[in-house]
């Protein structure tokens, strides 16, 4: 998810009565609730070791483990050396509490990045498998709203009650969107094995702001057929007449899955594709994501690699 949801599901859980545990509960919720998006700082290195690292170590099982205490050092370190030499009388923080809240602000990292159909490496660094809830959009405005209405009017009238409110009505929202998500699955499967197109692999994503619409993009074998299927105001199932030709047999594309950058996305890629341009040294490589793109161009789901044409 993006970093604003994360601030809100922090802010909420701080406004639902977690502030009240110790000082610098807030701003360890705040932090916890967005730390493992510090590899963010590898797109400093370009997009490719971005793609390398992202979701993977920092939200790995392994730093999950570590990361609550770390952040629980810090802010012990930051009241000590900071806070309380700034106000010697104030009530110092607890670290059983900042640890318990560092913790819980953690976890909800990347329980909600996998929600979504990016995905997530929860077992690096033991193994670089990627998972998917395929259940959240990457930005689900309807939750910012949620959880700040809670936290906003929870902060106005000075009760945790607004903002539990909030929290619990995500979950469900969360929940039904999870059986959604099954649902469509089960459909989805039982409409290809209809039609005579069994499916090799098979999503049923999220669509930005249509919470009641799936993606859907199922494997064929040499193709992809990508469709939508919306639950109102009855169940309909829908195809393009067209799949999308992989494209994955021109000596062009095991060329440039052997650079670096390109062999990252590709990791990443879930559904990849490929279009090959002809030039008279060079081929033009358009690496596409069919989670994200039905075409060449840049972006989230396409690359361009231009790769030189071995002599004869």
């Amino acid at each position: 998810m993006d970093n604003i949801c994360h601030t809100l599901v922090g802010a909420a859980l701080g406004k639902a009565g977690l502030e009240k545990r110790t000082p610098l509960a807030m701003a360890t919720l705040l932090i916890g609730a967005n730390l493992p998006d510090v590899d963010a700082l590898a797109y400093f290195w370009g997009s490719g070791t971005a793609l390398a690292f992202r979701r993977g170590w920092t939200h790995g099982v392994l730093a999950l483990a570590l990361w609550p205490f770390l952040l629980t050092a810090a802010m012990l370190a930051w009241d000590r050396g900071v806070r309380r030499r700034r106000h010697p009388e104030a009530e110092p923080a607890r670290p059983g509490a900042l640890l318990l809240l560092a913790a819980v602000s953690i976890l909800t990292h990347p329980f909600l990045d996998w929600l979504n159909n990016y995905g997530l490496r929860w077992l690096m660094p033991f193994r670089d498998v990627w998972y998917y809830g395929d259940t959240l959009y990457i930005v689900d405005p309807w939750i910012w709203l949620a959880l700040g209405l809670g936290v906003a009017v929870s902060r106005w009238q000075k009760k945790t009650r607004p903002a539990r409110i909030a929290l619990a009505a995500v979950s469900v929202y969360i929940l039904i969107l999870g059986l959604s998500n099954l649902a469509a699955r089960r459909l989805a499967e039982h409409k290809l094995a209809e039609a005579g197109t069994p499916a090799v692999r098979l999503m049923t994503g999220p669509v930005p702001l249509t919470p009641l619409r799936r993606q859907i993009v199922a494997d064929l074998g040499d193709r992809y057929a990508v469709g939508t299927l919306k639950w109102l105001p009855r169940p309909m199932f829908f195809l393009k007449a067209a799949g999308i030709p992989k494209g994955d047999g021109h000596p062009a594309v095991a060329a440039a899955a052997r650079l670096r950058g390109p062999a990252s996305f590709l990791h990443w890629s879930r559904f990849p594709f490929f279009r090959v341009e002809e030039r008279p040294e060079t081929w033009i490589v358009h690496m596409m994501d069919a989670r994200y793109t039905s075409r060449p161009g840049r972006g989230l789901g396409a690359r361009v690699v231009e790769v030189r044409k071995d002599p004869l």
